[in-house]
């Protein structure tokens, strides 16, 4: 159960109780020189959908805050579908995570 005291998501904007699944989530990613920059607090599967939607090379150029990562076209559909849901809803991210493209 949340209460008023639980730290809000800032992807679904829903609060984030003690019990839910949570994780979180360097703004410019760790492999992009980001291990020690600014991290915010999410629940796992809004995690989950940021990695399956954007590259690494995007989060780290583009997606480094949470507004622009909310402007995302992908993330902006999943935060309206996922912000009705409980806030200890989970389930599994389709897609799994975004891989850099192969150079030939």
């Amino acid at each position: 159960m949340s209460n008023d005291d639980d730290p809000i998501c800032p992807i679904c904007l829903r609060p984030i109780p003690p019990e839910a699944r949570q994780s979180l989530h360097h703004l410019v990613p760790k492999l992009k020189g980001g291990r020690h920059g600014p991290t915010v607090l999410l629940h796992q599967i809004c995690h989950n959908e940021i990695h399956a939607a954007l590259t690494e090379a995007e989060l780290a150029r583009v997606y480094n805050t949470p507004e622009k990562l909310r402007a995302h076209p992908q993330i902006a559909r999943f935060a309206e579908w996922v912000g009705k849901k409980e806030p200890t809803f989970h389930n599994r991210t389709v897609g799994g995570r975004r891989k850099r493209p192969k150079r030939g």
